[in-house]
């Protein structure tokens, strides 16, 4: 039974011991055509049809480790994914990367997207050269 509500939210609350509480639970919301979140939309309805539970309660079982703990990682590891990714990619690169969609978008062209993803395609590849092929740079000596 909540204790407090958290901004007016019905899904999350604290109860009596301080902790935050939340509910899980399905969504099967509408949406617009043109919304820019359709697809991640889409995909909360997608994964809501499956029971995380069942997969948190056997790892809880096989690490020993409580299932709102596993729960609290999860959403902590996901939630902080995108500034997790910002730092691997680097606050240099990522404008670098963007420039050829902005430019695309701002000639809404086909053409101009087709040529933005070969330039996109040509700078990951760069990117990826050492990963594929770790013998490109020499070993560094101490």
């Amino acid at each position: 039974m909540p204790v407090s509500s958290q901004a007016e939210d019905p899904d999350v609350w604290t109860d009596e011991d301080g902790q935050d509480v939340v509910r899980l639970r399905r969504w099967k919301g509408e949406w617009a055509a043109d919304d820019p979140h359709a697809n991640f939309k889409s995909d909360v309805v997608g994964y809501g049809l499956l029971e995380p539970l069942d997969t948190l309660h056997g790892m809880s079982r096989n690490l020993d480790v409580p299932v709102g703990a596993l729960v609290r990682y999860v959403l902590a590891r996901w939630a902080s994914g995108g500034s997790g990714g910002l730092l691997e990619v680097g606050p240099v690169m990522v404008p670098r990367l963007w420039e050829p969609i902005a430019a695309a978008e701002e000639a809404d062209s086909d053409e101009e997207r087709l040529r933005a993803y070969h330039q996109l395609r040509q700078m990951i590849a760069w990117l990826k050269v050492p990963l594929d092929e770790p013998s490109v740079y020499p070993p560094q000596r101490d």
